[in-house]
Parts: structure tokens; sequence; C-alpha cells
């Protein structure tokens, strides 16, 4: 047997053990790891085949196991295997792994790790189709895209996967694009699909398509007129072609295309001979967009009928016709009737000529005639009638003869005329016009045929003609042809003068001579046509030729001559005048710089010619010519330097030269005067003090002309400030370091020759004073009518002899009034506008004051408000006015609205008059109604006034107190009887009068109104009742009776609503320990009589109840406010129900508690009443108020939350659930300043706060409450400051408490929760020196017993309606 080794063998023989072996270490080796490697590499396709290799490194002879998704694929034992995709398959396709197996060892390898093959989608082949729809013939573009960078070849099919499209003669493929000519049928489906060599190596085939072939559209050709047409008539015809638009118009007439026509409609103008047809047409359409023509339309076939025939006759006269005869026409057409004609001669249509006969005149209106027809009804027209031709017999031939023509000025003319006839003429004569006939006149005589003219003159040159004239046909001749009687002007004599302008001593010739080659003689006139000019010692005439020697100033004039002869013409014209001048030598002037001169200056002497050029000078000195080389001599100019008093002296010139005029005149002399001193200058100023930013200027004078000028400042040996070439010097904004001493000297020359200096003059500068313009009253807001005076105040202007100018918008309105004050009165909105002042003295300003602007306001109008608007009995009432305009100072006055009586201020409409309340005029912009007997119920107004004398705004519009209890004189009854209303539903309203009280009215007052009386379409006769047949929201409003006298009945606020759900609540104030029901009413009522409804008050859910109505057993003040319901039918509007306290009285069980009870109430009225009195006398003697009382929440409008204040913005209250605070700043208007107060005692603050509570009935609650009825106040002392003086404060709190009665079961009744109203009043600050401040509170506690039941039970007093004072001292401050 053989031992394995390392295992000792032991035998029981000995040895029992043999040695031990050598060690060996078995080595465990890792499996190979197999792996796949996957092609082709990258992205996968759908339809591509994916072969799959299994990779297993260092070992042969493997048997291969490949799993798909953790299956083993049995099937597949290869290395390598190949996996087909769908064409469909995208997405991953399965994960895949192998391992190997072998005989060998190993004879397993490990797992390969999963490969997940994924597949991508093959790209998307599009195929795009343009056009489609296609009409027939049009060719069709398909195109082929795969979104891919790449390259693709395309494939295109049609119907069928197997149908392949190649190239044919209507199928062109380049590229992407298929190109489909001539469709004709619907073609289709085409689809696409790209190839290429690359992977992938196709797409995925597009969507199919289908081509549609749509008809084209087909013309019609319409004709207008329809019916018969004539010759000459024009045809419309429209081509119209439906569906599509912007066509051109193709037409053919008899096929042929005609070109020129493209429009949709032609007009076809049928020729005036043309019978028959005319023609057959037919249009087609072509257009830019497709379809791009249509289908042509069928033919049309035109027929002209003819047209009846006109003809031309004439009537009157017969035989031959000579001109000037009148000739009668008329036109015949035969058929139809209603004619209206047309005349035509010459082809032009005669227009005024409309009827059948027309009369000519001849010659002027002969010619060839022919007429036409015109009509209403067709046919409109005939055929024109032939041309009637007027033939004229010519009138006899009129001859004239002319002798002598032409013929000269002055000389006799003779005209004859004759006719060839042997019949008696006479003759007309005309010249140049038909209408100028020449008649018998000095120079023209007429004798049978002959016209002679004498002394022919240039106005009888013209045309002439002669006519003849006789009794018998013809009654005329023709006129003869017109002759050009030429009458010539006598020939032209010329005169030339030379040289004109002459100067003195000169010779002048003056030649005549007349255009014409004969021998003429001349005459010389001078001036005048008698003056002849003959021969004389300065005058030769010679031929032509008169020669003036020696002119002189007597020479000179006009001049003219005259050419004679034998033959005609047997003189010339005179020549134009030719005026002579003899001109005077040029004047020569001297001017000298400087004159006078002083010792050692320059002077120059300049001697000028007026005209011409070219001059030389000659100079004289005291009648002697001056040597050239005495002086530096310059062509017109001569200097003499550095002057003596030796060359003072006479000086002039003469100028010369070579052509005309040879010399000047000699000028006048001139002296040099030469002064033997130094001049001095003098300076001076035009301001001597000065403000900042004035000018200031500087004179320097010196006894001549010509210097510059030097200014110096500080010292005159410093350098010149400046240097002027005028004698003064002008510093501009000087500021206070410009002050100081200036100088000034002159120079002039080259070198420059200086003055002396001038003394010194001091500039004194200061700040310039500034302007304060005040405007007072210093108001930020001024009403038209108002008084304003501005005030101009000059700070740091020194003394008071100021001026002032007042400026508006930078234009000055005022100028230098003496007064600093400027008063508006009234003022007026043109008023407004930026105001500045200025003040003047001398010629001195003050700085402009800064701008003030004022703005004028249109008279204001104060809005009052009424709090509450509902009166609560026994409550008080307070009338707030505001103005809302930025404006103070303002008093107030208020009144009482009452029926309009003459006397009393009224208001503006008269509809009411109004009369003051009691201290109707207050500082402060409230006022407190305290019901003293009748209610206050009516109509309020308030204005406001300031200033003195008082400016006062309008009145305001009236407000209106209401109460909701009945009164005893009159009651507003209304049917239905309740606040709310559906729209459309009818309401009747009336005055209910009680007694003998009448003129009452039934008024309203609505949010947009704010007081009317009943629209007049709902007033009954008696103005008392007023009948509403359809209600509608405008209708809502505040509703009361008032009568002629100012009383007023109940309110009932109304409420029309919209929607279809209203609450029926009490029209007037419940009374305490009522019961109410509220009702929520469905306008379709008798459809759903039962809501199931929520109620509200005020805002908060407080019941629901099914059978849509909510009642309150028992009322209390507490149940006071507004309600509303909800349901699913809508929610109404809210109303307010009002709660009226009635007083309690208890039935006493014994004669001595009722005693004790009344001497409480007595002895606590009479404190509280003593109390009230001491404080109101000793607020009086301070000259303090009360402040006001603040009420309860009532309603404030008429659908207006009673919490919120009418005219808001003018009181400061604010109300919660059951309380009002308010703060109350005492008015500041005192008549005494702060010095008169703090000598005027001790002053009186009053801080107030009071709670009113109100009784509540609660059941099963049992509460300690005092036994007795205490009155008791506290008392807490403020602090004051050492000058102030001490300082008593008065707490008192006042407890009313009212006694319920003890309900007959055993209980304990419970006192009800409190419900109160808080005052606080902030006090102004005492004056230093005022003394003591006092200071009260109170609080009263008055309680009333309640009678004890019969039952033996305890009554338990109720809670107490207590009004609690409570102060909070201020410090008052020291000195």
């Amino acid at each position: 047997m053989r031992v394995p080794t390392g295992v000792r063998e032991i035998r029981e023989s000995r040895p029992t053990s043999s040695s031990i072996s050598d060690p060996v270490t078995i080595t465990v080796n890792a499996l190979p790891v197999a792996s796949v490697s996957v092609s082709p590499q990258g992205l996968l396709y759908s339809g591509e085949t994916v072969s799959l290799q299994c990779v297993i490194p260092d070992y042969t002879d493997w048997t291969y196991y490949w799993f798909r998704d953790n299956q083993h694929l049995p099937s597949q034992t290869s290395k390598a295997i190949d996996i087909t995709i769908p064409i469909t398959l995208t997405g991953q396709t399965g994960q895949y792994r192998c391992e190997g197996l072998r005989t060998d060892r190993p004879q397993r390898s490990q797992p390969s790790d999963d490969i997940t093959i994924s597949v991508t989608a093959l790209p998307k082949a599009t195929l795009t189709v343009e056009p489609n729809p296609v009409f027939p013939g049009e060719t069709v573009t398909l195109m082929c895209s795969v979104g891919s960078d790449s390259i693709w070849n395309y494939q295109w099919y049609k119907d069928r996967n197997d149908n392949v499209l190649s190239q044919s003669v209507r199928h062109t493929i380049t590229g992407d694009t298929l190109t489909i000519s001539g469709s004709t049928v619907n073609e289709g489906p085409y689809w696409c699909q790209g190839k290429r060599e690359s992977r992938p190596t196709s797409s995925s085939i597009s969507d199919p398509v289908t081509i549609t072939v749509n008809a084209l559209p087909r013309a019609s050709v319409s004709v207008s007129p329809q019916g018969l047409l004539y010759s000459g008539e024009t045809v419309s015809l429209q081509c119209v072609i439906p569906g599509y638009t912007d066509w051109t118009y193709r037409w053919f007439r008899y096929n042929q295309h005609l070109p020129s026509q493209t429009s949709k409609a032609i007009d076809i103008t049928i020729h005036i001979t043309l019978t028959g047809q005319a023609g057959q047409y037919r249009c087609e359409g072509l257009r830019n967009d497709r379809p791009q023509r249509s289908q042509p339309s069928d033919d049309i076939t035109i027929s002209v009928t003819a047209l009846p025939t006109a003809s031309v006759k004439i009537v009157t006269p017969q035989g031959l016709l000579y001109p000037g005869d009148r000739v009668t026409l008329q036109c015949d057409i035969s058929d139809y009737t209603g004619w209206t004609y047309r005349w035509f001669r010459y082809n032009e249509e005669l227009p005024i000529q409309t009827r059948k006969t027309i009369t000519i005149s001849l010659p002027d209106q002969a010619g060839q005639y022919q007429c036409v027809g015109r009509r209403r009804g067709r046919p409109q027209k005939s055929d024109h009638s032939f041309f009637l031709p007027i033939i004229i017999t010519a009138l006899p031939k009129t001859t004239l003869t002319v002798k002598p023509n032409p013929a000269y000025t002055g000389e006799t003319v003779t005209l004859m005329c004759s006719v060839g006839s042997d019949s008696i003429w006479n003759y007309q004569w005309y010249k140049d016009r038909n209408d100028n006939v020449v008649s018998q006149s000095v120079r023209h005589t007429i004798t049978g045929d002959t016209l002679t003219i004498s002394r022919a003159a240039e106005s009888d040159q013209g045309q002439y003609w002669c006519e003849g004239s006789r009794v018998s046909r013809p009654t005329s001749s023709q006129p003869s042809n017109a002759i050009t009687l030429t009458v010539k002007a006598l020939p032209k004599t010329t005169l030339t003068v030379k040289p004109n302008p002459v100067f003195p001593g000169e010779t002048v010739t003056l030649m005549c001579s007349v255009g014409s080659d004969s021998i003429w003689n001349y005459q010389w006139y001078k001036d005048r046509n008698d003056n002849v000019v003959s021969q004389s010692v300065r005058h030769t005439i010679t031929g032509d030729t008169l020669t003036i020697s020696r002119a002189a100033e007597s020479d000179q004039g006009l001049y003219w001559c005259e050419g004679n002869r034998v033959s005609r013409p047997t003189s010339s014209q005179p020549s134009n005048a030719v005026s002579l001048k003899v001109k005077a030598l040029p004047e020569t002037t001297v001017t000298v710089n400087p004159n006078p001169v002083y010792p050692g200056e320059t002077v120059t002497l300049t001697c000028s010619a007026g005209s011409y050029s070219d001059w030389s000078y000659k100079w004289y000195k005291d009648n002697s010519e001056i040597s050239l080389s005495q002086y530096k001599y310059l062509n017109t100019r001569s200097t003499i330097s550095r002057v003596t008093e030796s060359d003072q002296g006479l000086y002039w010139c003469q100028g010369e030269r070579r052509s005309r005029p040879t010399s000047s005149s000699i000028s006048d002399a001139v002296t040099v005067t030469v002064n033997n001193y130094q001049p001095k200058t003098t300076l001076t100023s035009d301001k001597e003090n000065v403000f900042t930013g004035d000018s200031v200027t500087l004179s320097c004078t010196v006894e001549s002309s010509g210097w510059t000028f030097y200014w110096y400042r500080h010292r005159p040996d410093s350098t010149p400030v400046t240097t002027t070439s005028g004698y003064s010097y002008t510093l501009s904004w000087v500021s206070v370091s410009d002050g100081g001493q200036y100088w000034c000297r002159a120079g002039r020359g080259d070198p420059v020759y200086y003055t002396l200096y001038s003394d010194p003059v001091q500039i004194n500068i200061t700040e310039r004073p500034v302007a304060v313009l005040i405007l007072q009253p210093n108001w930020t807001q001024i009403f038209r009518g108002e008084t304003v005076t501005m005030r101009c105040d000059i700070q740091g202007g020194g003394d008071t002899d100021w001026d002032y100018k007042w400026n508006k918008n930078s234009q000055l309105f005022s100028p230098f009034n003496t007064k600093p004050e400027h008063r508006i009165s009234p003022v007026y909105r043109s008023n407004s506008d930026s105001y500045t002042c200025e003040g003047v003295k001398g010629n001195k300003f003050s700085k402009t004051s800064e701008a003030v602007k004022l703005t004028v306001s249109d008279q204001p109008q104060p809005a009052l408000s009424i709090s509450p608007q509902w009166l609560n009995p026994g409550a008080s009432v307070m009338l707030s006015c505001g103005v809302k305009e930025l404006s103070t100072d303002w008093r107030f006055s208020w009144y009482r609205t009452v029926p309009y009586r003459a006397g009393l201020p009224s208001l503006s409409d008269k509809s009411y008059s109004l009369q003051p309340l009691s201290d109707n005029v207050t500082s402060e912009d409230s006022y407190t109604l305290i019901p003293a007997g009748a209610a206050p119920t009516g109509g309020y107004v308030c204005r406001a006034g300031r200033g003195d004398p008082v400016y006062y705004t309008l009145y305001s519009e009236p407000q209106f107190l209401w109460s909701g209890d009945l009164q005893p004189s009159v009651s507003l009854r209304i049917n239905p009887n309740r606040t709310q209303h559906f729209r459309s539903k009818s309401l009747s309203l009336s005055c209910e009068l009680k007694g003998n009280s009448t003129g009452w009215r039934l008024k309203r007052y609505t949010e947009t109104a704010w007081q009317s009386e009943c629209p007049s379409a709902w007033r009954s006769v008696t103005e008392s009742t007023c009948t509403i047949t359809s209600l509608n929201t405008w209708s809502s409003g505040v509703f009361w009776c008032e009568s002629g006298s100012g009383e007023y009945s109940n309110a009932v606020n109304i409420t029309v609503n919209d929607g279809d759900v209203i609450l029926e609540s009490p029209v007037h104030p419940v009374t305490e320990g009522d019961s109410v029901t509220l009702t929520c009413v469905f306008r379709y009522q008798e459809t759903n009589p039962k809501l199931k409804t929520d109620f509200y008050k005020d805002g908060v859910l407080i019941k629901n109840e099914t059978t849509g109505e909510m009642t309150i057993p028992t009322v209390s003040k507490s149940d006071e406010g507004f309600y509303k319901c909800k349901s699913g039918e809508g929610e109404s509007p809210e109303s307010w129900v009002a709660v009226r306290v009635s007083p309690v009285v208890s039935p006493g069980s014994s004669t001595s508690v009722l005693v004790g009870v009344v001497v409480g109430l007595v002895v606590a009225g009479v404190l509280l009443v003593i109390l009230l009195v001491l404080l109101w006398r000793y607020q009086n003697r301070k000259g303090s108020r009360f402040n006001r009382i603040f009420w309860p929440p009532q309603p404030q409008s008429t659908n207006q939350d009673p919490q919120q204040d009418q005219g808001s913005g003018y009181t400061h209250q604010q109300h919660g659930d059951t309380n009002i605070y308010d703060t109350i700043h005492p008015s500041d208007n005192n008549d005494n300043d702060a010095a008169g107060a703090s000598a005027a005692g001790p002053s009186h603050v009053t801080y107030a706060q009071i709670q009113l509570k109100k009784l509540d009935k609660k059941k099963k609650e049992k509460r300690n409450y005092p036994q007795e009825n205490p009155v008791y106040s506290e008392v807490k002392t403020g602090k004051a400051t050492a000058a102030a003086g001490p300082v008593d404060v008065t707490y008192a709190e006042v407890d009313l408490q009212k006694k319920v009665k003890a309900k007959k079961k055993r209980e304990t009744a419970t006192p009800p929760e409190a419900e109160s109203v808080y005052s606080l009043v902030k006090p102004y600050t005492a004056p230093a020196a005022a003394g003591p401040v006092d200071v009260t509170y109170a609080e009263v506690d008055l309680q009333k017993r309640a009678k004890v039941k019969k039952k033996r039970e305890r009554a338990t007093p109720p809670e107490a309606d207590s009004v609690y004072s409570r102060l909070k001292p201020r410090s008052c401050p020291g000195p």
C-alpha cells in the first residue's frame, strides 16, 4: 500500500514509526478570466449584425458557454457568435457574457463581465414635397434628407417597397432630389431611403407622401349690357375666375390672342358701321402664384344690330346764301322717339345745340353740318347723318387806293374806295379794328368814295380798309383788302459834345449830323426853343460844328440842333438835348494830427484831393511855398518832428497831375497851434461807494484828442493795470479786493509823448445788501379774494433810504416804489407766480431776494361730516368741518338748514336758508350738538373764515342728521315695510301725517345727489307720496319727510339690490327686550321657500338656519350692528339694526327701598351737577374749552359703515366694537400771547376718559357684587416744574348702574358686561409762570335698586352703566 505524502505510518511491529518526510506547499492558481470583444466597435444601429468573441488567455481547447441576460444560450458554443439586431429595435437589446469549459485542467474559466448591447435608431429620412397639392401640368420636387453630416445616396420608392424608381422621361433624380414633370392625376405614395458606405449604411425609410392633383379653376365671361347690341355701343366683358386672386388675364378674339388686353374687364367699342357678328371672345388667367393658370372660358359671340339713321335739311331761307343770312337746319330720325339731338360742324360738336332745329348765322357759322340723336332707352343713339354743306355766294369785291404811301409827318394823304358794280353804294371806313370806324373830324374829311387825312401824324399810321353797303341783297360788299398806311418820322439828328464834363478854361466842341447823304444846314439851340446860339467871341459855328472857347460856368446847360433842306423831307427831327456840365476843380483838404501840439511832439500834416489819383502836392506856410528839404515829406503827408513854437502858423496845399483835371483847387488854410506846457489828465469815477457785483467806470479826460490812456492802481509809478484807446475804464462785477486808489495818464505819438498823472480817485467797495421777501400772512395756501402783503426787507443795507423794485416771474411790474410793502387786495388766480424784490438807492441795487411762490386757489369749500349721522335718543352729535387745502388759522361757523327765507343767508341754489347755531363761531373744526327737547334732526352747513378783514370760504354742502325713531307729527311709511328691496320691484313711500300738520314733502338723499325731492316721474299730486314702479340700484338712498317749517320725520335707508337675495330687518330702531326676526328673502321665493342660510353680524358668522329666518328673542344693545345673510342663491347687502335703550322701571317691595333709591339718585345727581358746574366755571375762568364728547357709533351714510366717518379726513376717531377713543387738541387760537398767559394765573388742564357700561342679561352665573351704592373718588397728583406752583389733580369715576328684574326661578341674576366709550384729551402746555395747574378726575357710581320679586329670591344688582374719567397729568415746563 502506498502512503500518501506527509502521513506517517504507524505499525505495531518494530520499528513502530518512520522519519518525517520533506514538506510540500500546495499552490492554488487563479482560474483564467474570460472577456468579450464586440465587433463592430462604437455605436450599433438597428438592422446590423454584431459579432461577439469570447477570449480566454493562456489555454486552448475551450468549449464556450454564452449567456444573455443571465440566461444560458445552449445553441451558442462557438468562440464567436453573431447577433442580428431587428430593424425596429432600439435601446438596450441584452447583456451578454461568456465562460469556458475544457477537459484538461483548468477545466473552467471565470465568467467574463457583462457586455451591454445598446442599439441606436437609424437616422430618419425626411421627405418634403413642393408643391402639394399640385395642379395639372406642374412640376413636383421631392427632396429627401437625413439629419447627418455624412454624404448620403438616396433610393426612391413608389407604391411598393420593391418598386424602386429610376431615371425616366417624367422622373429626374439629382442627388437628394426627385423631380416629377407633368402630373395630371393623383400619384403615390412616394418614399425614400438613404444609403452610404460608412456605418450606418442606411437610414430608416421616410414617411410616405401622396401627390394630390387639383383641377385648374375655370374662367367664364360675363357680358354687359344684356340683350341686343347696337353699332357704336361699348360692350364690357368681364373674366370671372373663382377661388383665387391676383390674375393676369389673357383675352382671345376668334382664337387670336389680344396682347394689349390684360385686365379682368375689357371694353369693346362696336364700330358705328358694323352690324351682324362682331366676334367670338374667350379669356383665361395667368398668375405668379399657384395655380399659375386657369382653364379657358367658353366662347362668347357678340352680335350687332344697325342703328337708326339721322338726316339734315335746310328749312329757311331758300336759294343762294349770302354772308349775313340766318339759316334754319332740321334733324330728322326715323323710328323711335324721345331723342335728344347733337349737332356737329366740321366734326366738332356744337355743345349748346340740343334741339331738333338750329339757326346759324352766315358767314361765320358756314360749314358742313351733321346731326345725331341720343335717347335714354336702347338704342341710345342713332347713326350720324350725312354732312350737309352750307354754300355761301361771295359778296361784291371792294378796292382801296392810298396816295402818297409812305407819307411823312405833316403831309396830306388821300384814300379812295370803289365796288365793281353798277349799283349805288355807300362806304364805311375802318382803321386797325372792325369796331374802329373812321368818322369825319378836323383832320379827316369823307366825301363820297374818298377819305382825306390832313397833316399826317404817326398816329395816322395803320391798316385801312373800306366796305360798301346798300338796301337790296346782297346788302353789303366784301371789305376791301387792308392797306397799311406808313407815316415815316423825319430824319434823326445826332449831337455829340466833347469833352463833357469840362473844367473851367477848357475848349468844348459840339458836332451835329443827320443820317442822310443829302446836304443839310444846321440850327443850334440852348435851354429854350427860342434861344438860338449865334456866332460870338467864344462861340464859333463852322458847318456842322459849334466851338466854345474858355469854358465858364455860364456855358453850362442843355444844347440841341436841327437840320433843314429843300427836298422831301425838308427838315429833320431836333437832336436829343445834351447837358453840358462845367465841373469845378477837385477840392483839396489839409488835416493836422495832433493839433494843438506840445513842444517835443511830432505833428503830421496830410493833403488830400477828393477824387482822381496820381496827385503831387505843393505845400504853403504863411503865404510862402515850403521847401521840401525843411520837412520830412512822403507823397500826401508832411511830418514835423520835435515841434517848437516856430512851427506854429497857417498851412495849406494844392494838387497837380498830368491827366484831366491837371490841378486841384487850393485847400483852406489850417492853423497849427503849439502850446508851451505839458498837459495834465483829470480822473473821475461814476461811483465812489459801490456794492460787490456792480460796475464802476473811471473816466480820464485831457484837453485834446488822439490819446492812449494808461491806468494805475495803488501807485502811479507802478506797471499800468491796463491800457485803453478810449478815455474810460470799466471794472465789472467788482469784489471788495478791487477797492483802493486809482490814477491815470495819457500818451500819444511815436515815440510816445505822456501827459502828467491825474490826481488819485478812491473807490470804496462793500458787500451788496440782501433783499428778503416776506409774504404776509405767511400761509402756504392763499385763496382768491384774500388780501396778501409782500414786504421787502434790505438786510445789511445800512440806512432806510431805499426804493423798491418788485418782480413777478422775473418781469418788473412795480419799479421804484418808496414803500417796502406791496399789497394785493383782493388776490386772483392770475396773481399766482414767483415774486422777488430788490432795493434801489440811487444807482445802487441790493441783491434780488429769493423767489417766493404765491399760489392762489379758487375759493375753497369745506367738507362737513356728522358723527353719528343717525341719531341715538339723548346722544350728542359731532359736526366736523374740514378745509382740505393746506391752510391754517381758520375759524368755523355752524348753521342749521331751514326752509328758504329772504333775509337769511342761503345756499346758492336757494334750496335752504341757513340759521346760525348758538355759539356758532369756533376756533376748533368741530361742534357738538347736545339734544335738548326736540331731536336736532335736519341739515347742517359750515363755513370757515380767517384774516382781518375776514375772508370766508364757500358754504359746505349740506349734511343731514337723521333719526330712525318715529316722530309725533309725521312718520314715513314704506310698503313693502323693509329696508332692502329687489331691483325692478315696486316701492311706495308716503308721509303719514298726525294731527293738523301740513305742507310735508318727501325728500331723499343719495350718494350721487346730495339732496333732492322725489323725481317727477314718481311724485304724486300731494308731493308727500312716491311710488316707484320699477326700482333700480340708483333708487337707493335715505328717504324722509320734511315740512315747510323745517320739521323732519323719521328717515329710512333704502337699499336696492341687483342680486337675488335680500335681508328683511326692522325699518325703525327696536327697543331693548323686544323680539327681532331677520329673514333672508330669495327673489324667486316660491321656488325655494326655505333657504339654508348663514347669518352674519358685523362680518362674523353668528348662526346657521335651515328656515331662512333668525330670531333674537330678547334684543339688547349688544345686538346692534350690521347684519347680512348668505345662502346658495347669493348674499344680501348689509343692514343696520339699531337698538333703542329703554329705561328700566323696577317695582319696589317696600317704601323704604324706593325712598332710598330716590334719595341716593338725587344726592348723586346733585353732587354730579355741582361737580360739573364747578368744572365748567373754572374752565371758563381760565379761558379754556371743554372737549367734545363722542357717543356710540351709528350709521354714517346711506350705504356706509356707521363706524366710518362721513367726509373722512376731518375727524380723528377710531371706533372699536364697543369703544370710541378720541384725541382732542385744545385750540391754539388764544387771544393772549405767552407773556399774557404767564400773568393770567393758574392754568387748567382736563383729561377725560369715559366708559359707558351697558347691561346684558346672562343666566346661571353668580358674581359677588357690592351691596351698597358706592360713590368714590380717586385723586392722583401730577408733577409740576419748580416755577409752576402747586398742581392739583383729581380723578373721579362715576358708575351708573341700573337694576334688572330678578328671574322667577331661584337663580342669581348676572350683571351684564360693560360696553365702554373712552375719550382721551391732551392738554396744551401751560406757560412757565402760569401758577398752579388743576386737573380733575371724577367717577360717580349711581345705582338704582331693583324691585324684589314676590318669590323669595335674592335680587342681584346689575353691573353699572358707568362713566370713568381718568386724568393723566403732564409736566408743565419751566421758564
